[in-house]
């Protein structure tokens, strides 16, 4: 009897081993093809949320995110009124639009709105007045005028907060 128990435990130590060697490298076999299928469907090697089939490899600095919400320029907290021009050359400076607007009063400050990867205007800018009553005044004679060969649109801009 004692032999018969030497013989069954020297048969399941021989199995536990084949056992356990079986396991490892069904493991092992499963993680490869598990990673060759995340190459396959997902090249550009990002999660699933921010791979898209092809993507290139990005050129923007990591700090940017051009798709992020980015909260609205805030309405003058000193009572000026804020004008949108649009429609403006890109060739538009804002001296020249400083100028134009000159003549109607004073204006407080102009921000050209700029693309950041090539510097150029966008063909769209703000004017802030100071009075509401010549902002009224240079906003209906500068509508539809022309200016560097286009005409240009202007109302009082629609500040969201």
């Amino acid at each position: 009897m004692n032999c018969m128990i030497d013989g069954v435990s020297a048969l399941f130590k021989t199995n536990m081993c084949a056992a356990v060697t079986l396991t490892v490298a069904s493991f092992v076999a499963g993680l490869v093809v598990m990673c060759l299928l995340c190459k396959l469907f997902r090249p550009c090697g990002k999660s699933s949320r921010k791979c898209s089939a092809g993507a290139k490899p990005s050129t923007q600095r990591n700090n940017e995110r051009p798709f992020e919400k980015r909260k609205p320029h805030p309405a003058p907290a000193d009572g000026s009124v804020e004008i949108y021009v649009g429609n403006l050359s890109y060739d538009m400076t804002e001296d020249q639009l400083r100028r134009e607007f000159e003549a109607f009063g004073k204006v407080g400050s102009i921000r050209l709105v700029m693309n950041r990867y090539t510097g150029k205007s966008k063909g769209f800018g703000f004017v802030q007045m100071p009075v509401r009553a010549e902002a009224e005044k240079a906003c209906a004679a500068m509508n539809d005028k022309e200016i560097l060969g286009r005409r240009i649109k202007c109302n009082e801009a629609k500040n969201l907060i």
